[in-house]
């Protein structure tokens, strides 16, 4: 069976859509599968989508707590707490918490940003990374790091985000992908072997690499980020805090 649309990967700004339930697992958690979605089911750092879902005929209400990708489908997770989940068949209206998704759009772009700047900079590649909405952390490949260099970085980093650039998404086949240089920016190559296409992120001209996550259009949607903290986490393993200064923007 063919997955269903999962909107998520080239409209990161839908935030509802109408869509038919196509099968329910029940047990020891509840979850559906819908036969279009705009969640987000996580991966790469970004946390998955979180929000509600709206049965029109009666106006039953369920909560997603959370979301994962499974054979190729996005599952949505339900709070077990709320009864019945709704049945095979059902026209559902899909809701995301647009607040939170946002906040996430803006500090993934803000990371991107980071790690375009300490790449053209200094030359560190990623070896990890994570976001909650509206602060995250990444880790280079830095044998040393001090307060005047974060300071560098956090002040570099905002005015590439003050040059309001676009964000772009495209999806490229594989070999056309691979050709471009160092569009893997983390130490392990963590795309799965096989893949006939890759998605890519464009923050223009500043930074392009691989990537299956959620971005704003333009840096001037992240506003400015604030280097919140810097530790060692390894010989050549250092790690960077940020947050957004201004974590909530009218969506």
């Amino acid at each position: 069976m063919t997955p269903g649309e999962q909107l998520c990967y080239r409209d990161a700004y839908a935030r509802s859509i109408q869509a038919r339930v196509r099968h329910v697992e029940t047990g020891e958690a509840t979850s559906i599968v819908l036969d279009r979605t705009v969640f987000y089911p996580g991966g790469g750092g970004q946390p998955s989508d979180r929000g509600v879902l709206l049965r029109a005929a009666d106006g039953r209400t369920w909560t997603v707590t959370g979301a994962r990708k499974s054979g190729g489908e996005i599952v949505h997770l339900l709070d077990p707490t709320e009864g019945d989940p709704p049945a095979e068949g059902d026209a559902l209206e899909v809701d995301l918490d647009w607040a939170r998704r946002l906040a996430l759009m803006r500090t993934h772009t803000a990371l991107h940003a980071l790690c375009g700047v300490v790449w053209r900079d200094h030359g560190a590649l990623v070896t990890g990374g994570n976001m909650e909405p509206g602060f995250g952390r990444m880790d280079f490949e830095f044998a040393t790091m001090s307060g005047d260099l974060v300071g560098s970085i956090e002040a570099t980093v905002n005015g590439e985000l003050a040059q309001q650039r676009e964000v772009r998404v495209a999806v490229l086949p594989r070999d056309e992908a691979f050709a471009i240089p160092d569009l893997i920016r983390t130490k392990v190559n963590l795309l799965p072997e096989g893949i006939d296409e890759i998605r890519t992120i464009e923050i223009v001209g500043l930074d392009l690499q691989a990537d299956g996550g959620t971005h704003v259009s333009n840096t001037r949607e992240v506003g400015t980020i604030r280097v919140t903290g810097y530790e060692s986490k390894g010989r050549i393993n250092k790690r960077i805090r940020i947050e957004l200064v201004d974590p909530v923007v009218d969506a």
